[in-house]
């Protein structure tokens, strides 16, 4: 089996176990953590809260196997700077739909 073969399968396993983490999120009773060690806020709906967490992480994990696509091209392929900056990209974009979007959404006020 080929080197680029083998990394595409590594990335997308990566991929596979965001989605899979995803369709864990999808089924949680209580609010499941997005942040690594930090409490989850209180959450004014937690079944809709862990849908909108199910899908962005879904989401993440099919964008980062369709980043891996440029490994396929072999070693020295300038296509891999697109897997490298699309990662960074999408990364950033999840932790921005999280705060601005799902977190302001279903996180509890004091009012």
């Amino acid at each position: 089996m080929p080197g680029r073969l083998i990394a595409f399968l590594i990335w997308s396993l990566l991929g596979v176990a965001m989605i899979a983490l995803g369709v864990y999120a999808a089924f949680s009773k209580k609010p499941i953590r997005f942040w690594a060690n930090a409490e989850v806020f209180e959450v004014t709906d937690a079944k809709r809260y862990n849908r909108a967490v199910a899908k962005l992480f879904c989401a993440y994990g099919a964008v980062l196997i369709v980043l891996g696509l440029p490994l396929l091209a072999g070693q020295n392929s300038p296509w891999i700077l697109f897997s490298i900056l699309g990662l960074m990209a999408d990364t950033i974009v999840m932790m921005a739909v999280y705060t601005q979007v799902i977190e302001k959404k279903y996180k509890k006020t004091d009012s």
